[in-house]
């Protein structure tokens, strides 16, 4: 019989970490860090073979795979001792995407599944945290409205905002139970009276309905638009990762982060990441809320930062490649929720390769084999052209937090699809937003640079522009975005849709009008990682140069005739 699902937990796991093009991404690292000894919450995948025979059977799943499913979830419960939808020890699991390439963000997640109006209560009684135990409930009930529903998001953070405004709070830590049971009913009256149906509280409904939406995210137009541009090509679809729960909304002893085992903007050998106190792992990646660096959850949770310090050395060693990670703390307790290769710029990719080398964790052949042709092609992208040694002689509108190095001159747009038709008739724009979202994917590649005022430098659109080396400047606190209104406020300064900016994403300043641009230096990595490569190259390179100064360049640049 076809195997279809792969269960881990307990320090054993079906899977293994090669196994990317069965399992996903996401699929195998919990497999591989289970097998390594990592702190891993238990669960099961269901491969992408399914997805794949999801889409050549009409939207069917394969004969086998409910009764799979069914014994790798029994198998889930009594490794955790608790049962999906029990009023009393009630489990609860994420469901979560994952294909073979890194696609962040750019497929669903459905966190908190098993919750319903009698697991609920089980889940405060047990915790004895009855606030957190509706903020959970009602978190899912937007994930399952929003991505297996179908209904926009905006009606239900619309709903969410103005119950913050009657209670007079700004953060959702600061809502209580009785607030958040009030936006449960709301959200719940809302799904009737679009869909004609009551919420679902079967458990195994909700399973199946996240499944499939998992399943159908592989072809919505954000994740179609991404393999495009990333030109991903030959996969059989996503997987399924169906995780136990583990919460970092709990309280301040709790929390959730994303960190790269280097730093990804420059290469350098440094923890970098971010975190966020008493939330849950989308809040981080979405961008909603700026989070904190690191050092702070250092000073804060200096033994769970111990623990992740070891973690991060113990993964990038078996990996032998910079890792990005996700992880939740719950109480004190540190869980492992992704590790994948990290994306970076083209700076940090020649540094990384070479220090990796001198470190002796990878051969120089394998160092040069890392860098693409794109990668050197994009470390001649522009900086601003400075002053001498006065530099930028302009003062800057504000500051964000530098999340991709270089610099972007472009006229400011409010909206991915704005972006993507002024491109389309030659306009160079720089997309503004709130925070992005992975609808925004296609504007985003369009643009010059992006800039958010919320989020951090692992946010969703940090990560994204990072693998396509753009300009980015995120958490720009100052600024005030009114896409409604097509204009953005920074401090006293208004600037309206098609007025000019620009921004310097190594310094994570943004300047009024446009500055000029010029070439950066080349990195000390960059000439270390060519003197290699002409080590063991067989090809000549010659250039065709039409003026003395393209013959200079080509000269530079290594060229031998």
């Amino acid at each position: 019989m076809k195997k279809w699902v792969y269960s881990f937990g307990k320090g054993k796991a079906e899977g293994r970490g090669e196994w990317k093009d069965l399992l996903g991404g996401k699929g195998a690292g919990l497999a591989e860090m289970t097998r390594i000894g990592l702190p891993v919450p238990a669960g099961f995948t269901i491969s992408t073979e399914a997805c794949d025979y999801f889409y050549k059977h009409g939207k069917k799943y394969p004969p086998e795979l409910r009764a799979q499913v069914s014994k790798a979830l029994a198998a889930l419960e009594r490794a955790t001792g608790r049962k999906l939808g029990d009023p009393k020890n009630p489990l609860l699991v994420s469901v979560r995407s994952g294909s073979a390439r890194s696609m962040p963000g750019m497929m669903e997640t459905i966190l908190n599944l098993g919750l319903n109006d009698r697991s609920v209560e089980g889940l405060a009684r047990n915790t004895g945290n009855e606030r957190f135990a509706y903020d959970a409930y009602r978190r899912f009930v937007q994930m399952y409205s929003t991505v297996v529903t179908g209904l926009p998001k905006d009606q239900l953070e619309e709903r969410l905002r103005a119950m913050k405004q009657r209670l007079k709070v700004k953060e959702d830590t600061e809502v209580g139970a009785e607030g958040w049971k009030q936006l449960l009913g709301e959200y719940k009256e809302y799904f009737r009276s679009k869909t004609g149906e009551v919420f679902p509280e079967a458990p195994l409904e909700q399973l199946w309905g996240a499944t499939g939406a998992v399943f159908g995210s592989w072809m919505a137009e954000k994740a179609v638009t991404y393999r495009r541009v990333e030109k991903i090509t030959g996969l059989l679809g996503t997987a399924v990762n169906v995780v136990q729960m583990v919460f970092g909304n709990t309280g301040d002893n709790s929390g959730t982060g994303v960190c790269f085992t280097r730093d990804p903007s420059s290469g350098e050998k440094t923890f970098y990441g971010d975190y966020l106190v008493n939330a849950q792992g989308e809040d981080v990646v979405a961008g909603i809320r700026t989070p904190m660096h690191l050092d702070e959850m250092a000073k804060r949770m200096p033994k769970v930062y111990a623990q992740l310090e070891k973690v991060r050395e113990k993964l990038e060693r078996h990996y032998r490649d910079m890792q990005d990670m996700e992880f939740t703390v719950e109480d004190g307790t540190l869980y492992m929720l992704q590790t994948r290769t990290g994306k970076r710029t083209p700076a940090a990719a020649f540094r990384m390769a070479v220090d990796m080398t001198n470190e002796k964790l990878i051969s120089k052949e394998l160092a040069i084999a890392r860098i693409q042709p794109a990668d050197v092609e994009r470390l001649f992208y522009p900086v601003i052209r400075t002053d001498g040694e006065r530099g930028v002689s302009q003062k800057p509108l504000a500051h964000g937090i530098n999340a991709v190095p270089g610099a972007a001159v472009g006229q400011v747009v409010f909206t991915a699809q704005t972006a993507e038709e002024w491109a389309k008739r030659g306009d160079k724009v720089i997309l503004v937003r709130r925070e992005t979202s992975p609808e925004d994917v296609g504007g985003m590649f369009v643009a010059q640079g992006v800039l958010t005022a919320t989020g951090g430098k692992t946010s969703h659109a940090a990560v994204v522009a990072r693998g396509w080396g753009k300009c980015c400047i995120v958490g720009c606190e100052a600024l005030d975005v009114d896409a409604a209104g097509r204009q953005m406020r920074v401090k006293d300064r208004v600037i309206r849709e098609g007025e000019w900016i620009t921004l310097d994403g190594s310094e994570g300043a943004i300047y009024a009008g446009q500055l000029p641009l010029g070439t950066p230096s080349l990195p000390p990595a960059y000439e270390t990682l060519m003197k290699w490569a002409d080590g063991i190259r067989r090809l000549g390179v010659r250039t065709n140069a039409d003026t003395p100064h393209d013959a200079r360049k080509a000269r530079e640049m290594g060229a031998e005739g």
